[in-house]
């Protein structure tokens, strides 16, 4: 429906400006026929030419320049109507590019909220490999785990490096180690991982830095 209207819209001012292009080709033609020499008195001539009075050589000028005035004006506002056409299909234009992009980030907002929302599930899936054995149960829960992990990372989900040096942007730090011989602000341990979902941290990494 929109595509349709659009396309009326386009198609008006172009129609406009044709016939008015029209008129002024006729009103030209007009003028052409009647720039004979006027005589006293109209009437046909033996060679069959046409003579006109002066009185209606006159009145025929000014309907011809009211005509030509008339073709100029509308042809004027044809071309105002393609702009003001122009125009608006570009408004449209952004306004649909606004649409598209407010309605993308809508649904990558709600991507990540799932997901940060589904984050204490994989906590504690870590938290309970931290102990298990090789039994039947423990492995099935693993392939849970995994086939939890690959559907999350579909929808955009990455886990923050956290190895080398601390970096604000990714990682917080909640413990301090002062035993360790690596660098100042080095990562010596990741207690809690942390994500990225399309681009946009949902959780830091939490990190035990050298101090």
């Amino acid at each position: 429906m929109a595509k349709d209207r659009e396309k009326k819209n386009a198609k008006a001012p172009k129609a406009a400006e044709t016939a008015a292009e029209e008129t002024v080709e006729a009103v030209e033609e007009a003028a052409s026929e009647t720039e004979a020499q006027p005589s006293e008195q109209a009437g046909a001539q033996a060679d069959g030419s046409v003579t006109f009075t002066r009185e209606e050589f006159e009145q025929a000028k000014a309907e011809i320049e009211r005509l030509r005035e008339q073709a100029e004006a509308s042809k004027k506002a044809a071309d105002e109507a393609v702009l003001d056409a122009q125009r608006l299909q570009a408004e449209f234009a952004n306004f649909r590019k606004r649409n598209a992009s407010i309605r993308a980030d809508s649904m990558d907002d709600g991507i990540r909220d799932t997901i940060k929302a589904l984050l204490p599930v994989l906590d504690n899936f870590e938290r309970a490999f931290m102990n298990s054995d090789d039994s039947p149960f423990a492995k099935g829960m693993e392939q849970i785990q995994k086939q939890l992990i690959a559907a999350l990372e579909k929808c955009g989900m990455e886990e923050l490096e956290a190895e080398g040096q601390f970096d604000p942007t990714l990682h917080e730090v909640v413990m301090q180690d002062t035993e360790s011989d690596a660098e100042a602000g080095t990562i010596t341990a990741v207690l809690q991982k942390g994500y990225r979902v399309k681009g946009r941290v949902i959780r830091h990494t939490m990190v035990k830095v050298k101090a």
